[in-house]
């Protein structure tokens, strides 16, 4: 039977091996099209002084591998421009700005006569704190809308941070007199921990490093908690502070029931009023926001019934049910001694703030 490439009759005599011993001498299309000398045609060769065969450009040979050669050079420029500008450009790489260091002022607010004691519901009856709301329903958010650079929910996130803040640094009972200070760190900006933890280590009243201008707290050796349901009434405002951040000023006052701890007797048990009036600013990047944290730049603080004498930067010293202030003021203030100026405030507290008998 013929093989699938012999003809019917099979392979003709006289042709040994058939077209296999010709194989090798066979040239494909594209080998003729590429060679270098192409024979005329009949016509072409009858004109005078022709030439039987006619040489073809080497560049038609070689116009594909010119492509590649031009399209990798370009690639390579292209590249090469791109790292060039990557490591030249110019532009500046904007520096990355710094949250500023806290500003404290603290005002104690000494009675003019003793402190009026009683049950805490009695107190707050007969206080001006008698409408105000308890705890955290007491911070209201004011109304969010977009400005110019910020949208409605960036400016919603500044403002409930700011509410989480005040919420932790003056209603949490851990940190009002347990020593707790965690709840108020983590929503501090980081460029600012190193000078909280410092206020909270070594207090000092420098304007900078006082521990009751980042929170409220009490000597829990001397100081308790009569009801841990605080009154609180105050506003939250809001601005741009330019094109990259946002501010939100605070304005509270709190009203604390508060009993002596360690103390025996008729008025053991009896409590009085503390009020502390916070006035913070908020600054709010947008890194600020994106990890719902607070730059803390001013922190205004009234408080009392304090002795003006007292020492308040680590622990606020609240005069107590029949307590009074004593009569020595703060020291005098040298204005030509050197270093650290320390010079006092101290305001009056008005009979009216305080509960009427």
């Amino acid at each position: 039977m013929a093989g699938r490439g012999d003809p019917p009759e099979g392979t003709p005599e006289g042709l040994p091996g058939g077209e296999d011993e010709y194989r090798s001498v066979v040239f494909d299309e594209s080998f003729v099209r590429a060679a270098r000398l192409q024979e005329f045609s009949a016509q072409e060769r009858m004109g005078e002084h022709a030439r039987a065969v006619r040489s073809l450009p080497a560049w038609s040979r070689r116009t594909g591998s010119k492509q590649v050669l031009v399209l990798v050079l370009l690639v390579a420029m292209a590249f090469g421009t791109a790292i060039y500008l990557g490591i030249r450009h110019p532009y500046q790489t904007p520096a990355i700005k710094q949250a500023e260091p806290l500003r404290i002022t603290m005002i104690p607010l000494a009675p003019q006569r003793p402190v009026p004691g009683g049950t805490p519901a009695e107190l707050y009856a007969h206080s001006p704190a008698a409408n105000f709301r308890l705890g955290a329903s007491g911070i209201n958010l004011p109304g969010a809308r977009r400005t110019k650079n910020f949208s409605e929910s960036q400016v919603m996130t500044a403002l409930t941070t700011a509410k989480d803040y005040l919420v932790e640094s003056s209603l949490d009972p851990d940190v009002l007199t347990g020593g707790a200070v965690r709840p108020v760190r983590v929503l501090l900006d980081p460029d600012q921990l190193e000078q909280f933890d410092r206020s909270i280590a070594t207090p000092a009243a420098d304007g900078r490093h006082a521990a009751t201008g980042w929170l409220v707290r009490f000597d829990p050796a001397k100081v308790a908690l009569a009801d841990t349901h605080v009154r609180v009434q105050g506003t939250l405002r809001f601005a741009e502070a330019g094109p990259d951040a946002l501010e939100v000023t605070s304005d509270h006052t709190f009203a604390y029931a508060l009993r002596p701890v360690g103390v025996s007797g008729p008025g053991a048990n009896q409590a009085s009023l503390f009020t502390v009036r916070r006035e913070l600013h908020f600054r709010f990047d947008r890194d600020d926001l994106h990890q719902h944290r607070a730059e803390l730049l001013v922190s205004y603080i009234q408080a009392g019934p304090q002795a003006c004498s007292a020492d308040a930067s680590g622990t606020l010293r609240p005069l107590l049910a029949g307590e009074r202030a004593t009569a020595d003021g703060p020291a005098g203030t040298d204005p030509y001694a050197t270093g650290q100026a320390t010079a006092a405030l101290c305001g009056s507290l008005s009979p009216g703030a305080q509960p009427s008998p």
